[in-house]
């Protein structure tokens, strides 16, 4: 299944870039629902947590908790309710055993992702460091700019201490000044 999950994400090569991974694609969700979704509850549960024990394993596992739930619950809570799981998978895969560094520096963007997700300031200095060191690689130009992606989701934290653009979905009052930030073109991620 590992194998499967890779196959399909990274359909392009390793080090390819497919538009679908940061867009809404209605086809690109169902294939997921269809052949993955199913994986995305075990996951989040920790059943799946051997898989972290290689970095292929890894990878696959983190495309589960992080990427497959924001395409399947798009606008609902949970899209982010495997956030906490991935992270703990990411820092244990990036920070002891150095699984990302193994893999394509495209692959490592997934590694990254999630603490880019996460709403704790030190989730985003992690992500910001790491994206960093992905500056100057052909995929950050081919994947439109993770870095810059990575500063913005780091000021919004830095601004509001979270995601205004979740508030809705999750059910939490928006404040005076993230309904004037939500309002302006292009806020929210």
């Amino acid at each position: 299944m590992k194998d499967d999950i890779l196959g399909f994400w990274f359909s392009d090569g390793p080090d390819g870039y497919r538009r679908a991974w940061f867009m809404r694609d209605d086809s690109f969700d169902a294939e997921i629902r269809e052949r993955f979704g199913t994986l995305v509850r075990p996951a989040r549960e920790g059943r799946m947590d051997d898989w972290a024990d290689t970095p292929e394993g890894a990878l696959a596992l983190l495309l589960v908790l992080d990427q497959f739930p924001r395409n399947l619950h798009r606008g609902t809570p949970d899209a982010f309710a495997s956030d906490a799981h991935a992270r703990e998978v990411a820092r244990a895969s990036v920070l002891e055993r150095q699984h990302d560094l193994r893999l394509t520096p495209t692959q490592r963007v997934f590694f990254y992702l999630p603490f880019e997700h996460g709403e704790a300031m030190a989730d985003q200095n992690l992500s910001v460091a790491l994206f960093e060191g992905l500056r100057d690689h052909p995929a950050h130009a081919a994947s439109g700019g993770t870095i810059d992606y990575a500063w913005r989701h780091w000021e919004v934290i830095r601004r509001f201490g979270r995601f205004p653009h979740r508030n809705a979905t999750l059910g939490r009052e928006s404040t005076e000044a993230e309904r004037a930030y939500l309002a302006q073109p292009g806020a929210g991620f």
